[in-house]
C-alpha cells in the first residue's frame, strides 16, 4: 500500500480522521451553521421556487465566460450597500477566497504579514513559492508594530487576520485598523466566523468596531456558515475587486458559484438584516449562559474547552454524542492543544444548550 505507514503512524498518534454522515437525530452543537439558517425551510422554499421561474438553474460557466448572472449581481451590491465597501466578488468558498487573495495580493517584494492562527486555507496560499509571508503572535498588535519596522523594504505591505478565530473564538483586536492605515498596509479580515455573529446588524468585525471602511480595507466572508448556504464573498474597493478578476486564479479558472447557493446566501444574508436585534438578543442569552456555568468568555459562538489530549477529545465526544449531543473534537496539529469545541448554535434551543454546558463542566 503506498501511504501505509504514514496511515498507521497518524492512527498511533490519535490524529486519523475519516468522514461520518450527519446524524440529524442528535442535537448539533458542531456545525459552524451558527443562526440555524440551514434548516430554515422558507428560505430554501423561496429560493427555489424564484430559481424555478428563471430560465436555467446552473452557473455553466466561470464569471469571466458567460457565468456572471444577475443573481451574482444583485447579491454582491447587496453586500456592498450594507457593508460600506465599493465592490464585492462572489466566488466558489472560503478556502478559495483566501487562496484568490494570498495568491494574487502578494507580489515580488511584498512582504505577508499573518497572524499565526490564521486559517489554513491561508496558510496555504503563503507557501507559494513567490509569497514572503512573516507570522505574527497570535492577536498581538505591539509584536505586529515591530515587525514592520524590522521589514521596512516591503514594497508593499499586508496584513491578513480573522473577525473571530475559528479555533480558538476570540475577536480580532481592534487595533489592527488603525496599525494598518498608520502604515498604509492592506489589512485582509476574514470574516467567515464573525459575519452575521457580531456587530449592530450582525456584519461583523467592522460593524462591531464601528470601522469607516478605507481603501485598505479587504473582507472575506463565507456563505457556509451564518448565511446557511455555500460560497464565499470578497469585499473591497473598486480597484482591488478589478484587479482580483484580473490575476485571481480561483476567479479567472473556476466555475462561478451557483446560482442556488448564491441566491439561498442573499436570503440568509436579508434574514439577518431583518431580525438582527432578535438573533442578537438570542446570541447574548448564549454567551451568558457560558460565563454563569464555564466562567469562560465567549466572543462569538464558538467555545473552545482545552483538553489537551488527541485520544481524550475522541473519548468525549463519543460519550457525549451516546447522550444526543454532537460537538467537535479537534485534534492537533490543528490546534497547538486538542479540544472539544462547542458551536452554541441558535439552531438548538437554550435549554438543551444549558444541558450541554452542564455536562461539559466535568471535563474542565
Amino acid at each position: 500500500m503506498y501511504y501505509e505507514n504514514e496511515l498507521k503512524a497518524l492512527k498511533k498518534s490519535g490524529r486519523l480522521r475519516s468522514r461520518e454522515v450527519v446524524n440529524t437525530s442528535v442535537l448539533d452543537f458542531a456545525s459552524n451553521d451558527y443562526l440555524g439558517l440551514s434548516h430554515n425551510k422558507e428560505l430554501h422554499n423561496t429560493t427555489c421556487l424564484e430559481l424555478s421561474k428563471l430560465p436555467l438553474h446552473s452557473s455553466k460557466a466561470s464569471l469571466l465566460v458567460n457565468g456572471y448572472h444577475q443573481i451574482h449581481q444583485d447579491f454582491e451590491r447587496a453586500l456592498c450597500k450594507a457593508n460600506g465597501f465599493e465592490d464585492a466578488v462572489v466566488l466558489g468558498s472560503g478556502f478559495c477566497a483566501n487562496i484568490a487573495l494570498i495568491e494574487s495580493l502578494v507580489r515580488k517584494g511584498d512582504i505577508l504579514f499573518m497572524d499565526e492562527k490564521y486559517h489554513a486555507s491561508g496558510v496555504l496560499a503563503s507557501q507559494l513559492t513567490h509569497v514572503e509571508v512573516v507570522f505574527f503572535k497570535h492577536n498581538t498588535m505591539w509584536e505586529l508594530e515591530e515587525l514592520f519596522k524590522k521589514y521596512p523594504r516591503a514594497k508593499r505591505k499586508i496584513v491578513a487576520v480573522e473577525g473571530i478565530y475559528s479555533m480558538d473564538g476570540d475577536v480580532v483586536d481592534k487595533k489592527v485598523f488603525a496599525i494598518c492605515e498608520k502604515e498604509n498596509a492592506l489589512l485582509i479580515v476574514d470574516e467567515a466566523h464573525s459575519s452575521g455573529v457580531v456587530g449592530d446588524r450582525l456584519m461583523g468585525v467592522f460593524d462591531l468596531y464601528n470601522i469607516e471602511v478605507k481603501p485598505n480595507h479587504i473582507k472575506m466572508g463565507t456563505l457556509g456558515k451564518a448565511y446557511g448556504s455555500f460560497g464565499a464573498y470578497i469585499l473591497a474597493s473598486a480597484h482591488i475587486i478589478e484587479y482580483l478578476i484580473n490575476r485571481a486564479k480561483p476567479i479567472i479558472y473556476a466555475t462561478s458559484l451557483s446560482l442556488y447557493d448564491t441566491l439561498l446566501g442573499h436570503k440568509g444574508f436579508e434574514y439577518i438584516l431583518e431580525n438582527a436585534q432578535i438573533l442578537k438578543g438570542k446570541i447574548h442569552k448564549r454567551q451568558s449562559l457560558v460565563k454563569d456555568i464555564l466562567n469562560i468568555n465567549m466572543d462569538g459562538l464558538i467555545l473552545p474547552v482545552v483538553i489537551n489530549d488527541n485520544t481524550k477529545v475522541i473519548e468525549i465526544k463519543n460519550e457525549l454524542l451516546a447522550l444526543g449531543l454532537h460537538v467537535g473534537a479537534i485534534r492537533k496539529p490543528t490546534v497547538s492543544k486538542a479540544i472539544i469545541r462547542v458551536i452554541a448554535r441558535l439552531g438548538e434551543t437554550e435549554e438543551d444548550f444549558k444541558i450541554l454546558c452542564e455536562k461539559l463542566k466535568r471535563y474542565r
